[in-house]
């Protein structure tokens, strides 16, 4: 990746020069057609990409993956000006994807971008910023129980007694998906992923949605100043979350895209939390 530069979205005459929002684009399966999607794949993606979606055995799995990574190389056209074919990926020795700066510079845009990839069971969570590194998570609360023992061991213990005070059931779930959610966001922005024992760090909640304090783990030089986390439910039953690193005096919001994006639509604006207070 290139050095640390604000990049900044164009101004009109005689307006000041804007930093670039921070940017979100929500697509469901269902709004690229199997067929068509199928087609894109061939057309966009690189053959470690084509190689892989034709390992899974279920047609739903190969699906979810394609309509992910088609996703990821169209927005990536929109926001550089570099053809969805020709956008390089790679990926970290941890397995985070990075795009490839080409060496003339991007064509749209500056010098830096770091995107995030989520999805799961047929929502796809893509995650942009034109400085500083992005994490997003996405889940589904009706999910059920399956397997939400398992993550609540993984958690802090005053994590755990927070979700303990839930009733069981729903009230629950959703206290676990939202702590679970945060800390995949925090720990992918990070390019550590579950490399990071999710009780090295933790949050305080608030009762329906937002946090109100992080205790960052020992090995993060930016926790005690500069992480945004925000919580989202983009869609019924569909819980969020985004963890950025903004610079001060960028415009703390957020846009959120809906679909899959032929084209730059209206995005709905979403202002972003002031850091949050470190817990000690």
């Amino acid at each position: 990746m290139s050095a640390n530069v604000l990049l900044r979205e164009p101004a009109g005459p005689g307006e000041p020069v804007r930093p670039a929002p921070v940017k979100l684009w929500f697509c469901t399966n269902e709004e690229l057609a199997a067929e068509f999607a199928k087609i894109l794949a061939g057309a966009w993606l690189d053959a470690p990409e084509r190689e892989l979606a034709e390992r899974f055995l279920f047609e739903q799995d190969r699906h979810q993956y394609v309509i992910a990574h088609v996703l990821v190389r169209r927005v990536l056209a929109l926001e550089t000006g570099v053809p969805e074919s020709e956008a390089v990926i790679w990926r970290s020795t941890r397995g985070r994807p990075f795009f490839r700066r080409p060496p003339e510079g991007m064509l749209r845009g500056g010098h830096k971008l770091d995107f995030n990839l989520s999805h799961t069971h047929g929502h796809n969570l893509l995650g942009m910023v034109r400085d500083h590194r992005i994490g997003v998570d996405v889940e589904r609360l009706d999910r059920g129980a399956r397997g939400l023992n398992t993550i609540v061991d993984t958690f802090a213990p005053q994590e755990q007694n927070w979700v303990a005070q839930a009733p069981p059931g729903r009230p629950r779930d959703r206290r676990v998906l939202r702590l679970w959610t945060l800390k995949e966001a925090y720990s992918k922005a990070r390019g550590l992923g579950l490399g990071l024992p999710f009780d090295s760090f933790a949050f305080e909640l608030a009762e329906d949605n937002g946090v109100l304090g992080f205790q960052p783990p020992d090995n993060d030089a930016e926790g005690d100043r500069r992480w945004r986390f925000l919580e989202l439910e983009p869609a019924p039953d569909v819980l969020a979350a985004v963890a950025v690193i903004v610079d001060a005096g960028a415009p703390a919001v957020l846009q959120l895209h809906h679909g899959f994006p032929w084209s730059r639509g209206v995005p709905q604006l979403i202002a972003l939390p002031e850091p949050a207070r470190i817990l000690v």
